[in-house]
């Protein structure tokens, strides 16, 4: 954590990370949203149901988990040399972004498998970012990637089954 929180990344690794954690924050979601809503054929409204099911049930979770385990943020324990952005909240286990991304990366990709390869870059530029600018432990995101993943499985098998 002391030598990520210490690297000096260069411009173009600063200008992604940044663009990917803010991406996270909905925006990409919801752009996503939007494309599939207008382009994505009769399944689009199970695929968005399973989507939001997903991203829902994972906020839902990472909220109560983040009281449970009280883990600090790396930033919080030692300061990072370049990113100034300010966390969402004092909490660091697990990663809300990445529950979220995987989440919406695997419901999704369980309709458009063609989206894949997008969705997939999406989420893991997500989810390095939270690392990269000293928002989180590898764990936290790591942690957040399973369940993220468990949460977008099961939410694709159960609009698949409706």
């Amino acid at each position: 954590m002391r030598h990520v929180n210490r690297w000096r990344a260069p411009r173009w690794m600063r200008v992604w990370m940044i663009a990917a954690t803010r991406g996270g924050d909905g925006w990409l979601w919801y752009a996503m949203g939007l494309l599939v809503a207008l382009a994505g054929g009769p399944e689009r409204f199970r695929a968005l149901g399973a989507a939001a099911a997903a991203s829902a049930a994972g906020i839902g979770l990472f909220l109560k988990l983040k009281r449970a385990f009280g883990r600090k943020r790396p930033c919080a324990l030692e300061p990072h040399c370049w990113a100034t952005l300010l966390p969402p909240d004092q909490f660091s286990f697990p990663s809300g972004h990445t529950i979220t991304a995987v989440a919406v990366t695997v419901s999704l990709g369980a309709y458009y498998p063609m989206m894949l390869p997008g969705l997939f870059f999406c989420a893991v530029s997500v989810a390095l970012s939270r690392i990269l600018l000293g928002m989180h432990f590898l764990t936290d995101v790591v942690a957040g990637a399973v369940l993220g993943g468990l949460l977008g499985y099961a939410s694709a098998a159960l609009f698949h089954a409706l």
